[in-house]
């Protein structure tokens, strides 16, 4: 019988198929060292599936027999695919489903931080809301205004299409290449990076992380932004150096920030958290019932192809067919 590991929470309902129709391993942090065990289990592994580990050399080593990977994600920059492809070993990811999850989400963190809703929650809770609100209160409008969207991609352009339909706005896009057809949706205009962040009043970074997003956006970056701008990551943390953005905050370079993503995370402790212009999420871009189920789903399929020697219709290296 060919063996699973499975490496992080999945569905009950998709982990009692597994279980009818493989050996299945499950992980458990509270059973001693992750890496360690993930080391110890791989050793006769024909595949494994789940979410939020490092998977690479170091802990795959051992592994004899291992053919796939499956990740609950659509990003995939915790796998070291350069060393999955030396080892034959398939990759595939679940993208598309969390789509317009995701952008809602991006739209939730722009209105959230645009509107000051947790600071003035947290405020009115306090009972501090003795009379009519000042201006310290007061937040900027969205509908109108220009939005630029870091990254045309399926998110992306979902959440072109929440800013042009739903709040009449204008459409600025920056991509490694124009995107012509989508763009002509959403009426959106291509702008070189530093045109988008002079001209936009709503900035959404939603790029897939690779070498040339790393850092993208740093201080250089935020100083070209305007003063009532507001800045939102939904993409990695890894593609804005979250120092400089710190620094635009605390010094009102720039309006507010909505956060999903992290350089570190879990994030537990952070500066951020003490500003007052920056709204925090623990990386919930996906995180409803409907779309993890869906998520979940499609990594099983995935990793039933690949077992059953198919290949798995979202597959992320397929360079050694």
């Amino acid at each position: 019988m060919k063996k699973v590991v499975v490496f992080s929470q999945i569905d009950q309902d998709v982990l009692t198929q597994l279980q009818q129709e493989y050996q299945v391993v499950v992980l458990n942090p509270k059973l001693g060292d992750i890496n360690e065990q993930i080391r110890t289990e791989v050793v006769d592994a024909d595949a494994m599936i789940g979410a939020g580990r490092l998977l690479n050399q170091s802990n795959l080593a051992p592994a004899q027999k291992l053919k796939m990977i499956s990740t609950v994600s659509v990003g995939y920059d915790n796998y070291d695919v350069d060393y999955l492809n030396q080892q034959r070993i398939w990759l595939a990811n679940t993208p598309h489903v969390l789509t317009e999850t995701t952008a809602d989400l991006a739209f939730s963190l722009l209105l959230s931080a645009a509107r000051k809703i947790p600071q003035l929650d947290a405020w009115t809770k306090q009972g501090q809301w003795k009379r009519t609100v000042a201006v310290e209160q007061f937040g900027v409008d969205v509908f109108g205004k220009t939005l630029g969207i870091i990254g045309l991609g399926h998110i992306g352009a979902a959440i072109a299409r929440r800013g042009f339909h739903g709040f009449n706005m204008d459409i600025l896009y920056h991509n490694r290449r124009e995107k012509i057809e989508v763009a002509q949706a959403f009426n959106a205009q291509y702008r070189d990076l530093d045109q988008l962040l002079q001209q936009s009043d709503f900035i959404v970074v939603a790029v897939d992380l690779n070498s040339e997003s790393k850092a993208l956006i740093g201080a250089e970056q935020f100083d070209l932004m305007q003063k009532h701008a507001v800045f939102i990551n939904i993409a990695r943390g890894s593609v804005v150096d979250e120092n400089a953005l710190i620094d635009a905050l605390k010094q009102n370079k720039i309006f507010a920030a909505g956060l999903d993503v992290y350089a570190k995370e879990p994030l537990q402790s952070s500066p951020l958290f003490e500003l007052p212009n920056v709204v925090t999420a623990p990386h919930i871009g996906s995180a409803t019932a409907e779309t993890r189920q869906k998520m979940v789903k499609l990594a099983y399929q995935n990793l039933i192809d690949g077992l059953e020697g198919r290949i798995p219709r979202y597959l992320v290296n397929p360079k050694f067919e």
